[in-house]
């Protein structure tokens, strides 16, 4: 006797297959997408949106006032837009979450309705600090991504732009981020989206690394990272070998 899975089988292998087959490289052109930052007015939110404005995406900041986001976008000019939080997240396709953790869940469950369909890409990072340094935070859920599957079911969560430093995305005078971008996901159309988006970025590269039970451990790495900019008064970023 078969089962419903059973007749699905074929076709579910032939589409692995395919996708095992396809060239890795081979991302999607994404430059018409309209980028939407929430969290937009702090230092990576500012970050994210000069440099992907820089590279010609159109851009969206959003913030919980509408005159925020606005004042930020004009200091940042090339284009940006700033508005309210809800706006933001209705008007764009794919919205990158680069809120403070501790006002992670708040936000996302009071965008639930605006961002119901959309491309999430989660960048935050749940860390604490106390006098020996930052050190990782685990979520109840497993990580901030997860966390926000869990709030967003009607949303296509990824994970991506963790360890990217506030400083050099922000400084006009740099003309290429020389960092990978690890990015996680569920479905491999969400995060070749998500790794296009990173490549748009001069010197940037987007790597896929996962679904997003491991998220945690990406996000937790930046607690490392911060250790060794103190160390060295550096703004350290990864790079992946051999691939």
């Amino acid at each position: 006797m078969t089962t419903p899975d059973d007749s699905r089988s074929p076709n579910a292998a032939t589409r692995a297959k395919a996708a095992l087959q396809r060239d890795p490289w081979d991302l999607p052109d994404v430059s018409g997408l309209v980028v939407g930052v929430l969290g937009g007015t702090g230092d990576q939110g500012r970050g994210l949106a000069y440099r992907l404005a820089r590279a010609g995406q159109k851009v969206i900041i959003g913030s919980r006032a509408a005159e925020r986001a606005q004042t930020a976008a004009g200091e940042l000019g090339l284009g940006i837009e700033g508005a309210e939080n809800a706006e933001c997240a209705r008007r764009s396709d794919v919205v990158i979450i680069a809120v403070p953790w501790d006002g992670h869940a708040k936000t996302l469950q009071a965008l639930a309705g605006e961002l119901d369909g959309k491309l999430v890409i989660d960048c935050v990072n749940p860390l604490g600090f106390d006098r020996k340094g930052a050190y990782a935070i685990k979520p109840e859920e497993g990580s901030a991504a997860e966390q926000a599957a869990a709030l967003l079911p009607g949303v296509r969560v990824t994970a991506a732009f963790h360890h990217l430093s506030a400083v050099l995305l922000q400084d006009p005078e740099i003309e290429q981020i020389d960092t990978d971008v690890m990015v996680l996901g569920e479905s491999r159309a969400d995060t070749d989206v998500v790794q296009a988006l990173a490549a748009r970025i001069p010197g940037m590269r987007g790597v896929f690394a996962g679904r997003l039970r491991n998220a945690h451990q990406v996000e937790s790495l930046v607690a490392n990272l911060i250790s060794v900019n103190r160390r060295y008064k550096a703004h350290a970023g990864l790079r992946v070998t051999d691939v």
